[in-house]
């Protein structure tokens, strides 16, 4: 399986990045918080994170090979959640994955029915299914940030220090509002140590 796509970035459409690997030029289809992302590097070197599923009916034998890229791991990692969810898929996920992901599990994370039923071909139903489902894988996805750090590696950093404080008995919402708190500092955390510091420092004052 084609996990990591690494080239130029030809061209972009709503739906495909076309990246040139040597001789060989991929389509890629992306969904729209990734587009966003890459409408400034036409021309430049990219680096997708990758999976791969085959569309069409198996019955007709009409199968086709297709790329799904993501700016990182943890985008991926949170596609193939959505994707495990019953009545949902590759097509319905990429359509619904207009927002960044740290918004999207948000919503999941807060059983906000009404916000998800707003994505692409994600109605009421689908979105109930969703919430049953990973609510409670949410919160890594939820504390996404920018940052210097890799994304996915960001986002570790204040899932660990999450769970941290869960672990010493904070509820999941006082945990969530301090690590908020700490985040809007814009202070950039390379460990849980450094996270858990600043949030109780920041409670003495």
């Amino acid at each position: 399986m084609i996990s990591r796509i690494t080239g130029t970035l030809v061209s972009l459409t709503d739906v495909c990045a076309f990246v040139q690997v040597g001789g060989l030029e991929y389509e890629v289809l992306v969904p729209d918080m990734v587009r966003r992302q890459l409408q400034s590097r036409i021309g430049e070197d990219v680096s997708l994170r990758t999976l791969e599923y085959l569309e069409g009916n198996p019955q007709k034998g009409r199968l086709t090979p297709r790329i799904i890229g993501f700016a990182n791991e943890a985008e991926r990692e949170f596609f193939e959640l959505v994707c495990s969810v019953d009545g949902v898929g590759a097509k319905k996920a990429l359509r619904a994955m207009v927002r960044p992901v740290r918004e999207f599990a948000t919503s999941i994370e807060e059983q906000d029915i009404k916000q998800l039923s707003t994505l692409p071909g994600i109605g009421a139903a689908v979105a109930e299914r969703i919430v049953a489902k990973l609510r409670r894988k949410m919160a890594k996805f939820a504390l996404m940030v920018s940052a210097d750090l890799p994304a996915d590696q960001a986002a570790d950093v204040f899932t660990d220090a999450y769970d941290a404080l869960i672990s010493v008995g904070h509820s999941s919402q006082d945990a969530m509002a301090r690590i908020e708190t700490v985040k809007e500092t814009g202070r950039k955390f390379k460990t849980v140590e450094d996270v858990l510091a600043q949030i109780y420092q920041s409670t003495r004052q």
